[in-house]
């Protein structure tokens, strides 16, 4: 058995792994030993295994989470290597987004951001009274993309027995929504026919926190954007581009803060109006 296998210490120095990591992986069934001694407790390892633990190791260089080392040890040749991918794709999308808020911030810090902000016109709006069914939710800023495009895809298949769309959809914020606060968000469908809507609504009972309600009417202050500076953090500085019209207006806030959906937007490019950042004013 001695010539076979490989003391935890040994195998750990040919793996280039500590034995601390390696009773972790163990725990984790990530890497488990070929032999464990009922007596003593000690792990031996064949050296067969050597590749998979150099595999892990390198996969944890990457900052790969645990969770997702498993998957893609676990999975085989072609596949292993798509989900490699997936994880890479993943962390570019947010290495990028990262990259555009510390150049926004480094506007803000060396006090360009009247320049930033003079790249959005603002305009005022008045919005008649709408009877709207809507999603409630707490969320973080990471999963807010997803779920306000999942929201008002359901509630825009929903509008029909509530007499249909009479207006574009919109999404409020009751609070902040960051990677540390999750808001609550509400998605907002504007449809025709109230009764029906509660109807509707009470049918459905709790789920997705919907509910039907009148939004009354209200003056809004607001820019226009593209696709693309819907993009975090692009939006905040419309937001706050907005905000400091508003002061420099000596109009006060009225409600919380909008944003309202007006294009299709699969159909539309990085450069086509989507969406108006708006706040109710008085």
């Amino acid at each position: 058995m001695d010539e076979e296998l490989l003391t935890i210490g040994a195998f750990a120095a040919r793996a280039r792994l500590s034995a601390k990591a390696l009773r972790l992986y163990d725990r984790l069934g990530l890497l488990v030993p070929a032999h464990v001694d009922a007596a003593s407790g000690y792990r031996y390892y064949r050296a067969s295994q050597t590749e998979r633990a150099r595999l892990v190791a390198l996969l944890r260089q990457l900052g790969m989470p645990l969770t997702r080392v498993a998957e893609v040890v676990e999975a085989d040749g072609a596949e292993a290597a798509d989900r490699l991918a997936a994880y890479w794709a993943e962390v570019e999308t947010r290495v990028a987004g990262q990259r555009t808020l510390a150049e926004y911030l480094r506007g803000r810090l060396s006090g360009r951001s009247s320049e930033m902000y003079g790249r959005f016109e603002v305009d005022t709006v008045d919005v008649p009274e709408q009877v709207v069914i809507s999603e409630t939710r707490h969320t973080l800023a990471d999963e807010l993309p997803a779920w306000i495009g999942a929201s008002l895809t359901r509630l825009e298949a929903a509008s029909g027995a509530c007499g249909g769309v009479t207006g574009a959809p919109f999404v409020v914020y009751h609070a902040e929504v960051s990677m540390e606060s999750d808001g609550p968000a509400e998605s907002c469908v504007p449809v025709a026919d109230e009764a029906a809507a509660r109807a509707w609504a009470e049918a459905r009972g709790r789920a997705w926190e919907t509910k039907v309600r009148v939004e009354p009417a209200r003056r809004l202050a607001y820019t226009r954007i593209t696709k693309a500076q819907v993009a975090h953090p692009q939006i905040l500085a419309a937001f706050e581009a907005v905000e400091q019209w508003i002061a420099e207006q000596g109009l006060e806030l009225a409600g919380p803060c909008r944003e309202v959906y007006f294009a299709d937007w699969e159909a539309s490019g990085p450069d086509d109006a989507v969406c108006d950042v708006a706040f109710p004013v008085r």
